[in-house]
């Protein structure tokens, strides 16, 4: 029996945020959490900065104007901070 790896491109799809997390809805139903702690310029944000994203390339990234700041979804799922 072989079995093939399924490649997956993780997009995102809706932002949240917690008082000590970000949370990412992705277009395939999972949910990544992770702490503000790991991005200094998201930690120090008003919430409004916050709230104030943007999606890129179709939700291979996020992108914060006000706070300079952008990350990519697989660099999420990886722990990449």
């Amino acid at each position: 029996m072989s079995t093939q790896a399924i490649e997956v491109h993780p997009l995102a799809q809706q932002v949240s945020f917690t008082d000590s997390d970000m949370v990412v809805a992705l277009v395939d139903g999972r949910i990544v959490s992770v702490p503000l702690v790991w991005f200094p310029r998201l930690a120090s944000a008003s919430r409004r900065q916050l709230e104030n994203y943007e999606i890129l390339a179709d939700g291979e990234g996020i992108h914060w104007s006000d706070v300079d700041e952008d990350l990519s979804v697989a660099g999420l799922l990886r722990g990449t901070h």
